[in-house]
């Protein structure tokens, strides 16, 4: 490991890579590409609510970053596919847990949202 790349430091060029992986549409397509290669339109429908603009700018943000392939064959009209390379089944993986675990875990978060707002209602708000 490169110990000058340090994501805590404001001016750390690998803090880009952490906003892509971080990105919610990235953790979702990650996890739909983990299962098998897509095309396109296949991973617009799997991965509700994205945008074709914004599948497209990620598509391009992940395979400019090598974590995807994008392949084109000569058909008519052309298919292209997207696949995972090693680098983007590396990352996949916590990307896949943290999906896992925002489901198993979003009852208590939901409740504790619950309690907080409950609380902060109650609380004496400050005269101006």
């Amino acid at each position: 490991m490169d110990t000058a790349w340090d994501v805590y430091l404001r001016a750390c060029p690998c803090r880009d890579v952490l906003d892509l992986v971080a990105n919610k549409w990235t953790a979702l397509m990650i996890g739909r590409l983990a299962q098998r290669p897509h095309r396109f339109g296949e991973l617009r429908r799997e991965v509700a609510g994205i945008t074709p603009k914004v599948l497209t700018q990620n598509l391009r943000s992940l395979e400019r970053d090598g974590l995807i392939s994008r392949t084109v064959y000569p058909t008519t009209p052309p298919s292209v596919e997207y696949a995972l390379t090693p680098l983007g089944q590396s990352i996949s993986v916590h990307l896949i847990a943290l999906n896992n675990w925002t489901q198993a875990n979003f009852d208590e978060i939901r409740r504790a949202r619950a309690a907080y707002d409950a609380a902060a209602e109650a609380a004496p708000q400050p005269v101006s």
